[in-house]
């Protein structure tokens, strides 16, 4: 037997056409509709709270290092289509909630629910435009090694461990922060990489970056790459540089176009061998 929609005041309800009215057939039908639309409107309501709500984290909690739009800065460029460790949900939730060891990636006190907000937010950022970067990343390449960065920094296998590998620095870094990296280097210095000076009390005083640290021992790794050890009762000065770089300014160094070049070159190394 076939059903007729008519409205109730319980919501919607089918009734068999000998109880329906015909009279009032199209009338019950656009009830139908207004009240299935008015049911559905808290939820649109919901996810755009959601959203709003992870926006403003996002903006608070993730911003000063992720970039106000997920472009980078001293965090990972988050607007790009595919993230390269939050291949799923869940695994950008569990980076949002736990943090990533070994890197400068904090876990959060963040609740299930803000968690979810932001790790929502989060997948919207791919959307962004793509960063513009002016410059050539050929001649780049060029300035790059004519500079020397290899002494210190490691790239597809080579180079030295005074500072930070580069294979992947286009992810981790917006092009916007490896400009000012270059030209004020002492203003963003990497965590795990604190330039130490210390004094022994049986010789001179030695400068590095700090390698590993406990309660009774401090190792160090001075700007030729040489690794020193010492117990800490064998010290008179320990001093943390938290401001100091080995790495020197290249402003006035390069010309606007060679830096331009540079940070082209930079951004283009994603450790997938795409550059």
């Amino acid at each position: 037997m076939p059903f007729q929609l008519t409205l109730r005041r319980d919501g919607p309800k089918c009734l068999p056409p000998e109880r329906a009215r015909p009279k009032t057939r199209w009338g019950v039908v656009a009830g139908c509709v207004i009240s299935i639309a008015g049911w559905a409107s808290p939820l649109v309501t919901a996810q755009s709270a959601d959203m709003a709500q992870g926006r403003r984290l996002f903006e608070s909690q993730c911003g000063s290092c992720h970039g106000p739009l997920g472009n980078g800065g001293k965090g990972a460029n988050l607007a790009q289509p595919r993230l390269r460790r939050a291949t799923d949900d869940q695994a950008l939730s569990n980076i949002i909630r736990r943090g990533i060891r070994g890197t400068e990636m904090p876990g959060s006190p963040l609740t299930p629910s803000q968690v979810s907000s932001i790790a929502a937010y989060v997948k919207t950022l791919g959307r962004v435009a793509p960063e513009d970067v002016p410059g050539d990343r050929v001649r780049g390449e060029a300035v790059y090694a004519g500079l020397d960065c290899a002494r210190c920094h490691t790239l597809g296998g080579r180079g030295g461990i005074i500072g930070p590998g580069l294979d992947d620095i286009g992810v981790r870094r917006s092009a916007a922060h490896l400009r000012e990296a270059l030209l004020s280097p002492e203003a963003f210095v990497p965590s795990g990489f604190l330039q130490l000076r210390v004094v022994p009390r049986d010789g001179g005083a030695l400068t590095g970056i700090r390698v590993n640290e406990d309660a009774f021992s401090i190792q160090l790794r001075d700007l030729s790459g040489r690794l020193h050890s010492f117990w800490k009762n064998e010290l008179d000065l320990i001093e943390p540089q938290w401001r100091r770089s080995p790495m020197t300014s290249y402003e006035g160094r390069l010309t606007a176009e060679q830096t331009d070049d540079l940070v082209a070159f930079l951004v283009t190394l994603r450790g997938d061998g795409s550059q």
